[in-house]
C-alpha cells in the first residue's frame, strides 16, 4: 500500500529543516538545497506545493540563521579541520567547502584560521596533511610490504588526495615514518 502524499506546507518545510539540522551541521545554502529537493521530490509525486516556497524556504533559512543555527564561518572553521586532521590537502578542502555553499570570503577566513590555529604557514599545512592521508591510508612508508611494487598506486592516491607530485613523492619515498617529521 502506497503512503499518502504529504502536502508542502510552510510548516512541512520548517519540520524537514529541524529534522535536518539536528543530525547534520549545514551551511544556510546547502540547508537551501535540501529544502529544495524535498520540494523536487514532492512535486515529481504531484503533491500539493504552496505557491510561494521559493520565499517560504528563503523565510526558514533566514530564520535558523537568526537563530544562530546555521553559521556557515563556524562550519567552514570546523569542516577544514575535520578534513585537515583526515588528511585533505587545500585544495580538496576548498573543494568541498565550497561544495557545501561556502562562500569566497569564508572560506578564505576558515583557511587562515586553520593556519593560526595550527601555528603553521600554509606549505606546512600541507606537509602534515599529506603525511596524514599517508598514515591513514597506509601508503609509502606506512606500507608494511612490498612498497616499490605499490609506489605508483601510492602516488596515484596522493595525487587523487590533491597534492602536488613533488610534495606526494617526497611523502611516497621517505626512508621510514620517522623520516617525515625530520623531512618537513
Amino acid at each position: 500500500m502506497k503512503r499518502p502524499v504529504r502536502p508542502i506546507t510552510a510548516k512541512y518545510l520548517q519540520n524537514a529543516a529541524t529534522f535536518y539540522l539536528e543530525r547534520y551541521p549545514s551551511t544556510a545554502e546547502g540547508l537551501r538545497r535540501v529544502l529544495n529537493r524535498r520540494v523536487s521530490r514532492a512535486e515529481m509525486a504531484q503533491a500539493p506545493v504552496i505557491e510561494n516556497v521559493k520565499q517560504a524556504i528563503d523565510a526558514i533559512v533566514a530564520k535558523f540563521v537568526d537563530a544562530g543555527v546555521i553559521d556557515d564561518r563556524a562550519f567552514a572553521q570546523t569542516k577544514a579541520r575535520a578534513l585537515h586532521r583526515r588528511g585533505s590537502s587545500t585544495r580538496l578542502t576548498r573543494q568541498k567547502l565550497r561544495f557545501a555553499g561556502v562562500d569566497g570570503d569564508t572560506l578564505d577566513k576558515a583557511m587562515a584560521g586553520l593556519d593560526q590555529e595550527l601555528d603553521t604557514d600554509p606549505k606546512q599545512r600541507e606537509w602534515q596533511a599529506a603525511v596524514a592521508l599517508a598514515r591513514r591510508r597506509r601508503l609509502g612508508p606506512f606500507r608494511q610490504k612490498d612498497r616499490k611494487e605499490h609506489r605508483d598506486r601510492d602516488l596515484a592516491a596522493m595525487a587523487r588526495g590533491g597534492f602536488e607530485y613533488q610534495l606526494a613523492k617526497k611523502v611516497i619515498d621517505a626512508k621510514d615514518p620517522d623520516a617525515l617529521d625530520e623531512d618537513q
